[in-house]
């Protein structure tokens, strides 16, 4: 039996496609590379490129493969983004879950393992942030994932497929080896922006607010190394190989750091000046978004290993330092 995973040539899809095959699983990746890369898909993963809206497309990967488990990455996931383009986001990401779900039961696949977000939870009542917490997303992003943990769980009440839904928050780091690592386009996540700068490739970055009720003005966010990250998925598919029931976690490192100390972070590890200018508040960016993990650590066992900023950090500049164009080939 094989693993698919939906969106295998992204950024975390392509980290967990590399930690199955470590692991002997036969894998089956599903991209459209819209905002993945080919490159990043490993080598004995058996890949097609197709839409996972695109409902025959999805069939005919079902009829060939012997598929137990999917993890689905498959989403756009730029905040900015979804408010600017809300429909995209609802098509994409909903209705593309819905398509899958389908397939999911007429094929009779049970296994479903869903990467979602903390930005389903909106601006938090309070820190650390718990599963039990109300749900108020503040962007059709955090919105969309939302309905999509809705779809889940009214069709396993239906159809009986169990779910995993692991509720991220940031996500950083690369591959030890650099094989593989982060690369976005346009990049709009804080560690690759720092590294990017070190590496001349921008001139400066933009620190956006400085008036944040934090010590010291800046937002404050729990980043977890997406190596800890795939761990937890694969404790996922083996609890839900062995018959746990559907459940919602968060991921983080249960710890938060402001922008200020990523930036002195960044610059110490990697030797470089990396210039600031301050901007201002992005739209709907709270001050303090940390995950309390403690549900994860007591339903999988999972147990994050690479928990310092400066492991995070470190690997990550093992990729771009050695990819500097990212995936982009040298012409």
């Amino acid at each position: 039996m094989s693993v698919l995973v939906l969106g295998g040539a992204g950024y975390i899809g392509s980290h967990a496609v590399y930690q199955l095959i470590d692991q002997s699983e036969d894998v089956i990746v599903v991209d459209n590379l819209e905002t993945g890369h080919k490159e990043a898909v490993h080598p004995k993963a058996i890949f097609y490129e197709g839409d996972i809206r695109h409902i025959e497309f999805l069939r005919t990967v079902f009829k060939k493969e012997s598929i137990d488990a999917v993890l689905h990455f498959a989403a756009n996931s730029l905040v900015g983004e979804s408010v600017e383009k809300p429909l995209k986001y609802f098509e994409n990401n909903v209705y593309g879950t819905q398509i899958l779900l389908q397939v999911l039961t007429e094929f009779k696949v049970k296994n479903m393992i869903f990467s979602s977000t903390a930005a389903t939870y909106g601006e938090p009542v309070s820190v650390p942030i718990k599963e039990t917490m109300p749900t108020n997303p503040t962007s059709p992003y955090g919105e969309t994932k939302r309905m999509m943990e809705k779809i889940m769980k009214w069709t396993e009440q239906a159809h009986g497929i169990q779910y995993v839904s692991l509720r991220y928050f940031n996500v950083a780091g690369a591959r030890e080896s650099a094989e593989i690592g982060e690369d976005h386009r346009p990049e709009t996540h804080l560690v690759p922006i720092l590294l990017q700068t070190a590496l001349g490739r921008r001139p400066h970055i933009i620190m956006f607010g400085e008036d944040y009720d934090t010590p010291d003005g800046t937002c404050i966010r729990d980043y977890i190394h997406v190596e800890d990250l795939i761990d937890a998925h694969l404790l996922a598919l083996k609890y839900l190989r062995e018959g746990g029931k559907s459940t919602i976690l968060n991921l983080g490192s249960n710890r938060g750091f402001s922008v200020k100390e990523m930036i002195e972070a960044a610059r110490r590890i990697t030797g470089r000046e990396i210039p600031v200018k301050n901007g201002p508040r992005r739209a709907g960016d709270p001050s303090i978004l940390i995950a309390s993990s403690e549900k994860a650590r007591h339903v999988l066992g999972w147990n994050p290993t690479r928990t310092s900023v400066s492991k995070m950090i470190q690997d990550a500049w093992n990729w771009h330092s050695t990819h500097p164009k990212g995936y982009e080939k040298d012409v």
